[in-house]
């Protein structure tokens, strides 16, 4: 038996992001999960993820639904659209159907993406060709001058 003192309650609230969360196989879970830490998932998952850590989907792991993550390792199956901040990793035994989007992807060979990607950091500063074009000869005639 375990007993909950006050040192172990405050380790247990302050949580950090290296903390692991996992949703083993032979579980399924119908609703939406919201974590500040990582999560592994090797059962079944219809709904909504939210993690502010890393997402991983064991080999065994299946979702069906949406993810919103810093980082993803998929190994497994996703029926849905996972939005990623930084790094995708589609490892060989991945089974994605849906939307990516994401700043990095990588795609292990073996691996299997049908459906749409979005991919790279949003440019806001970057000019039209037409402005380059116009910028181009403002330097070049700045140099001839």
């Amino acid at each position: 038996m375990v007993f909950k003192t006050e040192k172990n309650m405050a380790n247990y609230n302050n949580q950090s992001p290296d903390r692991l969360n996992r949703i083993v196989e032979g579980t399924h879970i119908e609703g939406d999960i919201k974590s500040d830490s990582n999560i592994r998932i090797d059962g079944y998952l219809k709904g909504t993820i939210t993690v502010k850590g890393r997402l991983v989907l064991g080999p065994t792991g299946k979702i069906d639904g949406n993810i919103s993550c810093k980082n993803a390792d998929l190994e497994g199956k996703l029926n849905g659209t996972i939005e990623v901040d930084e790094l995708l990793s589609l490892k060989s035994t991945a089974k994605l159907q849906g939307e990516i989007s994401t700043n990095k992807l990588s795609i292990e060979p073996g691996a299997i993406f049908s459906g749409n990607c979005k991919m790279g950091a949003v440019l806001k500063d970057l000019p039209s060709s037409e402005e380059n074009i116009n910028n181009s000869n403002e330097i070049i005639k700045e140099k001839t001058a």
